[in-house]
Parts: C-alpha cells; structure tokens; sequence
C-alpha cells in the first residue's frame, strides 16, 4: 500500500482536487433542484437546462466583454451577471406560465411537464448558440495556479478550481442556511414548506413564495453553469448530464435537504473524479453506486426523514 501511495499520491492528489471542484459545481445545481422541491414539491427536470443556458450566457457575456476591451478583471462579473439574467428572466416565467398550473396535478404529470420544458429548452440552446462547442477560458486564465501540497509532493493546480469555485459553494451554502432560518422571508418560506394550509390562514401569500424560491432556484442552476463555463467547453447535452447527476446528489441527500445535499455532491463528485482518474470505463457507474448503497441501507437518503403524507 505504501508503494502504492508513493508512486500515484500525485494522481490522487489530483483526482480529489478534480472531485472538490466538481462537487462544487453539482452543488450549485443540486442545491437549488433540492430548495424547489423543497417548497414547491416539483421535481424540475427542466434544473438541468437553466444549468446549461447559463453556461452559454456567461460564455456570450464574457467574449462581448472581451472583445469590448474591457480589462480582464470583468469576465469575472460576467458570470455572476449571467447567472442573474437567467434566473430573474426565465425563473418568473416557468414558474408563472407553466409550474402554477399544475402544482395540484400528480407527480408524473409534473414530472412529464418539466421533461417537456427540458426538451424544449436544449433545442431552444442549439437555435441560439448552435452546435460547436464554445469556449471562455479568461477567468481561470486571469487567476493563474496555486500549488497545492499532497503529501511528499506538491501539485500545480487551477486557483480558479481549487479556490473559487468550493469558496462560491461554501459561501452559497452558509447563505442559505443564514437566509432561510434567520431572516423573516427565509421562515415564511419554510413555514409554507412544512404546512401550506397553515401558513395560508395566516396571511401568507404562497404564490410569492412559490415565485420567489422559484427564482432563486434558477439562479443558482445558471450561477453552476456559469461557473463551470471557464473550464469546459460547452457542447449541446451538457444540462442532460448535469441534471442526472444533480438527481443522484438529491436522492442520495434525501429530497429537500439542503446542508446534505453538500456532502452527497462531495461524495459523488470525489468518488467520480477517482474513477476517471484509475478506472475511466466506472466513471458512468460510480455516482450510481453511490447512491444505490446509500438508498438501500436508508431509503430516503442519508439525511432524508419518513414524512406522512396526507390523503
């Protein structure tokens, strides 16, 4: 075993640095899939779309930022910029035009509604942005590399991967948590996530609240793709993908679990990033692995809890 850490402890130095920044990444979008679910008690596979056409928003944004000569500071901003603009544009528009009207319906039509959006939407994305791949890689070129200690040897790696983006995931996290259990608007919404009836009679408006979480959840979807725009580049299928494995984070955590949903995306992205790393052909299979393990010692996750259902 020894001899073995010493001849790939820098490739599994790499592999968990990789699995932290995918994580990340799964994080954001996993995180805002649980908060709608959360609240709304909609399944949304159209999540996955939202993560893909912040990716091209920010890919847009960032090259007109560019080729405006605007300093190389700015494609930083651009990515939150993008993330905004979807999420406040096509957050309030699904939710209103489309999610309203079946929050009553039964789960499989709701299901079936979103995977219609999704359709919709990816070849909405190929209309705009058409089918060759696209690229903006002036935020992790801006930010250089940081070398990483591992044991006896010391690893070159990304400052954007290896610093930002599980600082973003961090920092979004702990908001979240703060926002939703210290602040008034966050316990209005959790008042109508445990009881909507209750919180009903009691003056608030859970159309509001439905938009509001809604929104913020798209935003979070488009804040994960723009981040992820940087270091890959981004082709048709990219939201499929994301959304998949957003959805074994999800079930993996427990369905409305926020703070689990961090350590479930860790766990996957670590596990699929090691994969890749020593064995490429389990990469498909191992965040599956995962969360069937965990699904069969507790079914409703690791952090998920029996709720009964009202009929």
């Amino acid at each position: 075993m020894g001899d073995w850490f010493e001849q790939n402890g820098a490739l599994l130095g790499l592999a968990l640095l990789d699995g932290i920044a995918s994580a990340a990444l799964i994080f954001m979008v996993a995180v805002g899939l649980n908060l709608v679910f959360g609240v709304l008690r909609v399944l949304n596979v159209a999540h996955g779309s939202l993560f893909a056409i912040g990716a091209y928003a920010a890919a847009s944004i960032g090259l007109f930022f560019t080729s405006a000569g605007l300093p190389a500071w700015a494609s930083l901003p651009a990515l939150l910029l993008a993330a905004m603009i979807v999420g406040l544009v096509l957050g309030p528009l699904i939710e209103r035009l489309l999610l309203r009207r079946i929050y009553s319906e039964e789960p499989v039509l709701q299901l079936l509604v979103t995977f219609a959006l999704f359709m919709i939407l990816e070849d909405a994305q190929k209309l705009v942005w058409g089918v060759q791949p696209v690229s903006f890689s002036a935020p992790v070129s801006l930010m250089g590399t940081v070398d990483v200690p591992f044991g006896l040897d010391v690893i070159p790696y990304n400052t954007y991967q290896v610093i930002l983006l599980p600082a973003v995931a961090a920092v979004t996290l702990l908001g979240l948590a703060l926002f939703l259990r210290r602040t008034l608007t966050g316990r209005v919404i959790l008042a109508v996530t445990t009881d909507r009836e209750a919180a009903t009679a009691m003056g608030i408006d859970a159309r509001k609240v439905y938009l509001l979480t809604f929104t913020f959840g798209a935003m979070l979807a488009a804040l994960g793709g723009a981040l992820s725009t940087p270091t890959a580049s981004l082709v048709p299928g990219i939201g499929a993908s994301t959304i998949v494995l957003s959805f074994a984070v999800v079930a993996t955590a427990g369905l409305g679990q926020i703070e689990g949903a961090a350590l479930t995306a860790l766990m996957i992205g670590i596990g699929r990033s090691i994969a890749v790393t020593f064995q490429p052909e389990l990469e498909v299979v191992v965040p599956y692995l995962i969360m069937v393990a965990v699904l069969l010692v507790r079914p409703q996750g690791l952090f998920g809890v029996v709720e009964t259902r009202r009929v």
